[in-house]
């Protein structure tokens, strides 16, 4: 290949991605703002920025007026348009699947959740109630398919590095739905493919208690306990997409399995409650029913119940082993506990915080997750981001709408 033919072109690529990762991080911008960011010259700032407003990636801005008479000529001010398209954020889980809808800047403008029928490998099914949830979504959030630029998925199963699942793992066949071949053909739409816990992390450090952390591990731990690893700010996926999977807990003293909180609380409870224990969780199930929630458990301990309390020491001195694993092995600053059960695991951590000296002579921070049952989706829209971000000059943004005066969504980092 000729190098130099193909140099003005790298030059020019790598200007309108210098200006444009400026803009995406910023509010409003001058030529002048740019050139002290960038260090190039005005007369390609300039340009560049005439190309991205061509290519629906920056709006020019009226000028703001001052008092009195103008002198010379204005300064030009320059805006990311954030409006030039979306992306899909979906987790998609056993039994169910949460689509969130974002602008370019990560401002979530639209959400849906759908539940699976009970057959977890009826793929059709499975496929068809994924592609209902994203077209609510999108009803939602006002946006019409086209406008899609790239989809984020989260699967609970294995998925190597280079976003295929991984066959012959956990549960394998309910997630090998042919997202990426199948489901959007019609749209064209790149689908990445990544393991939740892993999107947990990414969201995390994007806009979570993680952010900015370059060593960070964040556990989902609901039924099971599984988890992702960032080592210097880079995602960790191992040869087969199997680190962070913890595998093997059976083989721990003190833990003996991969179950998760919402799991132990659930069955320890339940025990409690079948030893005829005078327990304010029997209050709470209500007569007739021996049926023990999480949730139960949690109220009970709150509420003082003496052996609600000790069924949470217990799974704090359990999450605590497994923790001391993750700090003896991976030496994180912070180790997050992540998805619907985080609100409740606040309550375990001063237990946790207590054990992990005892446990390891590197004991990460401990911290529970603010993102809720969002955090794979959430995780799945940094996915997409990344994606849109690289591949940006390659990608056709959608119409520009009207400025709005104001908006009306949410931001994924709050």
């Amino acid at each position: 290949m000729d190098k130099s033919a193909t140099t003005p072109q790298v030059l020019r690529r790598a200007n309108l991605n210098a200006v444009l990762g400026v803009m995406r991080d910023s509010s409003a911008l001058t030529g002048t703002d740019l050139i002290e960011a960038t260090g190039l010259t005005r007369a390609t700032v300039i340009a560049v920025c005439d190309d991205l407003i061509r290519r629906g990636w920056v709006r020019e801005l009226e000028a703001p007026r001052g008092p009195g008479p103008q002198k010379g000529r204005p300064a030009r001010y320059f805006e990311f348009n954030e409006a030039a398209g979306c992306v899909l954020g979906i987790d998609v889980g056993l039994a169910t699947t949460t689509v969130l809808v974002a602008d370019l800047k990560g401002r979530i403008l639209g959400r849906t959740s759908e539940r699976f029928g009970k057959v977890t490998d009826d793929v059709a099914e499975r496929r068809g109630t994924i592609s209902r949830a994203v077209d609510q979504a999108l009803a939602a959030a006002g946006m019409a398919h086209p406008a899609v630029l790239a989809v984020g998925v989260g699967l609970a199963t294995a998925v190597d590095r280079h976003g295929n699942v991984v066959r012959g793992r956990r549960q394998w066949a309910s997630f090998d739905l042919g997202l990426q071949t199948e489901a959007w053909k019609q749209h064209g739409w790149p689908v990445l493919l990544e393991n939740d816990a892993k999107l947990a992390a990414l969201a995390e450090r994007w806009c979570g208690v993680g952010a900015g952390v370059e060593d960070l591990v964040v556990m989902l731990a609901g039924e099971r306990i599984g988890t992702g690893l960032i080592e210097a700010g880079r995602l960790l996926h191992g040869s087969t997409g199997g680190a962070g999977e913890v595998g093997s807990l059976e083989l721990v003293d003190g833990v003996g399995s991969q179950d998760g909180i919402a799991k132990l609380a659930r069955l320890w409870g339940t025990e409690l409650l079948g030893s005829g224990a005078d327990t304010r969780i029997r209050e709470l199930v209500g007569p007739g029913t021996t049926r023990v929630s999480a949730r139960f458990v949690f109220e009970a301990a709150a509420a003082g119940d003496a052996g609600a309390q000790e069924i949470l020491e217990r799974i704090g001195r359990r999450m605590a082993r497994v923790i001391s694993l993750l700090a003896t092995f991976l030496n994180p600053e912070l180790v997050v506990i992540g998805g619907a059960v985080a609100a409740s695991a606040a309550m375990l951590l001063p237990t946790i915080t207590a054990e992990l000296p005892r446990l390891t002579e590197t004991p990460p921070r401990v911290a529970v997750s603010g993102l809720g049952d969002a955090i794979v989706a959430t995780g799945a829209v940094r996915l997409a981001l990344d994606y849109v971000e690289r591949n940006a000059l390659g990608l056709a943004p959608a119409p520009a709408p009207e400025r709005q005066a104001s908006s009306t969504g949410t931001r994924a980092d709050g």
